[in-house]
């Protein structure tokens, strides 16, 4: 089970993967990226590597991977999941019916 939320992330020359841990994020990384001499992305490498060797919570470093990823655009925004569908309905529905 993975420990975070996943992220799609899609790369520079179009490749994607899903990112749901550190070990994750640390192959992402050596990923195609857009500046990967950002401020942001380094801060990302750096605590991403230090999670790994466990002088860095590993939520400290996913947060600064996803704003590395976002701030260069390779966040893949996530379709909702099919349970998440049928309960957007199921509400909508709801709220159309007149109370009584």
């Amino acid at each position: 089970m993975s420990r975070f939320l996943p992220l799609t992330i899609r790369f520079v020359n179009g490749g994607s993967m899903v990112v749901s841990s550190i070990a994750d994020a640390r192959k992402a990384l050596d990923g195609t990226w857009k500046n990967k001499e950002a401020p942001d992305y380094l801060a990302a490498a750096r605590l991403v590597d230090d999670a790994i060797a466990g002088i860095c919570r590993p939520a400290v470093a996913f947060a600064a991977f996803k704003k590395a990823a976002a701030q260069q655009g390779l966040l893949r925004s996530a379709d909702p999941s099919a349970a998440l569908s049928m309960f957007d309905q199921i509400s909508s529905r709801d709220r159309k019916k007149p109370p009584g």
